[in-house]
């Protein structure tokens, strides 16, 4: 969430900003909710005043009939004062709900674009392999191997779903602890487990409502799945004010995650790019404001690492203005290379919030004992997707036998070098 008192303040260039987004955020409306809380706020202070007085008269006064007088002025004075605060409050709500329905602002540093074709390539890491046979895609290498079962998981819950078998299961196992290790005992993560569940405070902490609505699972009781394990880990310091000396902090997640995937994306509807559920290694960091965009770049280069150990072609994309998440100020995404469908595609998006999630749910911290706290900033990433880098594996690794070698900073984990179809 922006704070109001700066788009308020400098209207024009926020507009500026969002429309670089191609966003037509209604800032007016924020603009006139603003004024009309400052006027109501004075007019409930100027009335709290008048009744002080009146009090202060009415202790002092022997007079009956005026006391008597001054009673009714209290009372007329309370019911006006409860009546300003309704409207108070409704404006506040008013004014809550439109700052949250607007994006955050991009970063200096972005990329002006109208959509992710003007996204710019960073940098490339590793050369595409060459093949003396035509490479297939994932959902083939993985049904001929055994490991991956999409009919099973269509009877079991419908379209956009996988059921990993045997080796398949433990690939996905092994990648998950491959890549909580790399970040916990070389990058200084601490790992947190965190539920599944969150409450709806949550979600709009992070950004995911009410922008998203349609995209999350909502079950019962008011709980949300969650949609990546960053909602619950950003939200632990949910209304809590950090002691500077602390930051930055780093936590790592393994977690499933949860997301209505609608609509059609040609070849996405095969195979497990795009899924109802999967499971993900999330990196979250709390810093100080004037650290968050050099440790946006050491958070990119720790996801980096995951695909430099498993010896996978990637590229990393400074996204463009149009391409930005809803909550984002400024985003990376490292995507690998997919042999089977010879493009690149995203396997991390990493992310710096700035005080965007902070303010929406109350995350401060404090430079020096009696200093005003301040917003933290926020930043997030994938270190990594698992679903998809299993697919950067199967098609990157695959023999022309159907077999797939496995990486050599993954057999340690799998207790194999090669997987091969079922007999």
């Amino acid at each position: 969430m922006l704070d109001v008192k700066f788009v308020v303040e400098n209207i024009e260039a926020v507009k500026k900003a969002l429309e670089a987004r191609g966003d037509q955020a209604n800032l007016d409306e924020v603009e006139m909710l603003y004024k009309k809380r400052k006027e109501y706020a004075g007019m409930c202070d100027a009335l709290r005043h008048e009744q002080k007085l009146v009090s202060e008269e009415f202790r002092t006064s022997k007079d009956e009939q005026e006391r008597e007088t001054l009673r009714n002025r209290s009372k007329e004075l309370a019911r006006k004062i409860r009546t300003m605060e309704e409207m108070l409050s409704q404006v506040d709500s008013q004014l809550k709900h439109a700052l949250l329905s607007i994006p955050n602002m991009p970063h200096s540093t972005v990329p002006i674009g109208k959509s992710e074709q003007e996204n710019v390539v960073v940098r490339t890491w590793g050369e595409p392999r060459t093949f003396n046979f035509q490479p297939k895609e994932h959902f083939e290498i993985g049904e001929r191997l055994g490991i991956l079962d999409f009919e099973s998981a269509r009877k079991i819950a419908g379209a956009r779903f996988v059921v990993y078998r045997g080796i398949g299961a433990k690939l996905e196992r092994a990648l998950a602890n491959f890549m909580l290790d790399l970040h916990v005992l070389e990058h200084g993560y601490t790992e947190i487990f965190p539920p599944y569940l969150v409450t709806q405070e949550c979600m709009v902490g992070t950004g995911q409502l009410p922008k998203f609505e349609e995209e999350m699972y909502l079950v019962r009781d008011g709980f949300y799945l969650i949609p990546t394990a960053e909602v619950p880990v950003t939200n632990l310091h949910r209304d809590e004010i950090l002691d500077a000396k602390v930051l930055p902090i780093k936590y790592c997640a393994y977690s499933a995650c949860f997301r209505r995937e609608a609509g059609s994306y040609g070849k996405d509807v095969r195979g497990m790019t795009r899924v109802h559920q999967f499971q993900k290694v999330e990196l979250v960091k709390f810093c100080t404001p004037e650290t968050s965009y050099d440790e946006l770049e050491s958070l990119v280069n720790d996801a980096e690492k995951v695909l430099q150990r498993l010896e996978i072609p990637y590229r990393v994309v400074a996204l463009c203005t149009a391409d930005l998440g809803f909550a984002s100020a400024k985003t990376y995404d490292i995507e690998a290379f997919f042999p089977g469908q010879n493009t690149y595609r995203e396997v991390s998006s990493c992310s710096n919030f700035e005080a965007f999630q902070a303010r929406r749910a109350n995350i401060r911290f404090r430079r020096e004992q009696g200093k005003k706290p301040e917003f933290v900033h926020t930043l997030n990433g994938s270190g990594l997707a698992i679903g998809r880098t299993i697919i950067a594996i199967l098609e990157n690794y695959q023999q022309e036998d159907g077999s797939v070698v496995v990486p050599k900073a993954l057999r340690p984990y799998l207790g194999v070098d090669k997987i091969v179809p079922i007999s």
